[in-house]
């Protein structure tokens, strides 16, 4: 056997990477465990990170001191800020990626790392001892002792593909799968299920007429996910495009349902819902006569496209007669046909909020193999598992985000709670305290309780200070500064907001939705003086301190529904409770409670099936 680990990752998957970096770096022995050096972090899908809710969890990871907004801002050739038009709660940043660029820096940053080591092979077995883990076995046979191992297995565990009714065994295209992992684990009680995810054709972009697809081109500044990042700065980018289908699409598609394993029976996995193949968006939204596609990059130096939209398992000459009859790819060739997989998931209720299991000790799932489905969900549950973890082995104390401490609170509380009926995908609708949560304000969430344990840099930690003491030294100013009509009305009008007939507070003008902060720097020179001592962090102390002035009724509301929820939060339930015996619980409570074992009444509340009446008749129990 070779030498004994603290903390073993299996898996290179974003899981598997922000896992291993973040025990490392907390001090662990950690060995990560992959089957190609060269795809640490691999895109298997879209070469993207962020979008809808996504872009909250990057820069979360990030605060916490996790290298995914590092990593993306560093090979980014596009980028977009979604939901502009909204409140600053729904703003979600998305960058498109060099997909090539990203594993590479990835690979760069974990092999900079200390206490970090590799292994380029396939784990085939857990090494368990009286309820407990103890080391995994390879394929060829390496025993390596590890004190904790998190299993990061994405989309390999007796994985299958299917382009029409061909079957491929394998985790990804041109990958082999992992067989026998999930297997051994269902022999000791674990709870297992089939999921499925689906990738489009790769085209060559040389055979595109682009002329005839619409260009959407990225904004002209950035912002950076990487909170160490603080330079809003334009790109060189790559445009993405929009083509659309057709009826003529959809009848080139149609013919080959026949042969479709989506609906002859083969693929009997649970597919994303809201990220439909095309061929079930034909069967879904039958009287639509069109839809949207997007054309979107590889990266900087190919001309390799992924056709966002057009998932699917399709025999490939149905696919490329469909693909062919699509205005501006009459000639389109490509690089491979779309597929679809099948892969083991494990139900993510059997896990405990740390997402270590709760049938063996020290083990931990996260990932594709608790049901999720996206690099951005999969990264923050490895950060997480990464961090309980070398905590664990070293005696600490657990770190569990509450909900309204994150999306990655979020994410994981739902997981553990309410289990997974399709893939699972973060929304901005699944948090209950969005103003509390944006996307500009993770590192004032996070980064003091990282850098207290010691995964957030006293780097990030110094930057934030400063950030926190420009924002509180513009909203004292804000708050007692007034402003007089014949310094202000010019700008008011024209930013088309009434005129102030007498002299009003500067934060009473910010709190109109038609003003910013940043267009009354250069009218209001005292303003201008103070704004002047921020340098590079500019942007930011501007940009923050003007939601907290915008939304400040909105956020105090939400603070205070959070503090009474978090009073449930801090009733701690018994372990091992016999729900079985609380006479007043209706039989599907006692299932239900017993099956997940929650840890709080908040937690038990959130159940499905779990009454107001059971929660009360819970706390009769408990003695409140």
């Amino acid at each position: 056997m070779l030498k004994e680990y603290d903390v073993i990752v299996v898996g290179g998957g974003h899981a598997g990477c922000e896992a291993a970096a973040a025990a490392a770096n907390m001090g662990s022995q950690t060995l990560l465990i992959t089957m190609d050096m060269n795809k640490m972090a691999f895109m298997s899908c879209n070469p993207a990170m962020g979008g809808i809710a996504k872009g909250q969890i990057v820069r979360e990871i990030d605060a916490m001191g996790g290298l995914s907004g590092l990593v993306t801002d560093s090979s980014m050739i596009q980028f977009r800020m979604l939901n502009k038009s909204k409140g600053p709660a729904m703003w979600s940043p998305r960058a498109q990626c060099d997909r090539v660029q990203f594993s590479l820096d990835w690979r760069k940053r974990l092999e900079a790392i200390p206490r970090l080591d590799f292994l380029q092979d396939t784990v085939k077995d857990v090494i368990l001892k009286k309820g407990r883990v103890v080391g995994v076995e390879t394929r060829i046979g390496i025993q390596i002792g590890g004190r904790s191992v998190v299993l990061t297995n994405g989309t390999f565990l007796n994985g299958m593909m299917h382009v029409g009714r061909e079957q491929v065994k394998g985790g990804r295209a041109s990958e082999p799968g992992v067989e026998g992992l999930s297997d051994q684990l269902a022999e000791y009680g674990f709870k297992t299920g089939r999921m499925k995810t689906g990738t489009p054709a790769r085209l060559d972009g040389r055979s595109i007429d682009f002329s005839k697809l619409a260009e959407q081109a990225g904004d002209e500044w950035t912002v950076p996910f990487s909170y160490l990042n603080p330079i809003h700065k334009p790109l060189v980018s790559r445009p993405c495009y929009i083509a659309w289908t057709s009826m003529d699409v959809h009848e080139a598609l149609q013919v080959g349902f026949s042969d479709s394993p989506m609906f002859d029976g083969t693929i009997t996995g649970i597919g994303p819902r809201y990220c439909p193949s095309i061929e079930s968006k034909l069967v879904t939204f039958a009287e639509k006569e069109r839809h949207q596609l997007f054309v979107e990059p590889e990266g900087l130096d190919t001309v390799e496209y992924y056709l966002n939209g057009f998932s699917s398992s399709l025999p490939w000459e149905v696919q490329l007669q469909g693909l062919r009859r699509i205005e501006g790819f009459e000639k389109v060739e490509w690089f491979r046909p779309g597929y679809a997989i099948e892969y083991d998931y494990f139900d993510p209720t059997q896990l405990q909020p740390t997402l270590e299991t709760k049938m063996i000790d020290n083990l931990y799932f996260a990932g594709q193999i608790n049901g999720t489905t996206g690099y951005e969900e999969a990264g923050a549950q490895g950060l997480m598992a990464g961090v309980n973890a070398s905590r664990k082995v070293r005696g600490l104390d657990p770190v569990i985000l509450n909900r309204d401490q994150a999306y990655i609170g979020v994410l994981i509380d739902d997981l553990v709670t309410k289990g997974v009926d399709e893939p699972y995908r973060m929304f901005t609708s699944r948090a209950e305290f969005r103003i509390l949560l944006r996307q500009d304000n993770a590192d004032e969430r996070l980064t003091p309780m990282s850098f207290e344990m010691g995964l957030a840099s006293r780097e990030r930690m110094e930057i934030l200070e400063k950030k926190q003491k420009g924002m509180d030294e513009l909203l004292s100013f804000a708050s007692v500064f007034s402003v007089s009509p014949d310094s202000i009305n010019p700008a008011l009008e024209r930013l088309g907001t009434p005129a102030i007939r007498q002299k009003i507070k500067l934060k009473e003008i910010v709190a109109r939705p038609q003003v910013s902060l940043t267009a009354l720097v250069p009218v209001l020179p005292d303003l201008e003086k103070i704004v002047e001592g921020f340098t590079e962090w500019r942007i930011e102390i501007l940009q923050n301190s003007e939601i907290q002035l915008k939304y400040q009724g909105y956020i105090e509301r939400e603070k205070q529904i959070a503090e009474k929820i978090k009073r449930l939060e801090n009733l701690k339930i018994p372990r091992k409770l016999n729900y079985s015996d609380i006479n007043g619980l209706t039989m599907e409570a006692r299932e239900k409670l017993s099956k997940i074992q929650p840890e709080t009444i908040a937690q038990a509340s959130r159940i499905p099936g779990i009454s107001p009446a059971d929660i009360n008749v819970l706390l009769v129990q408990m003695g409140r």
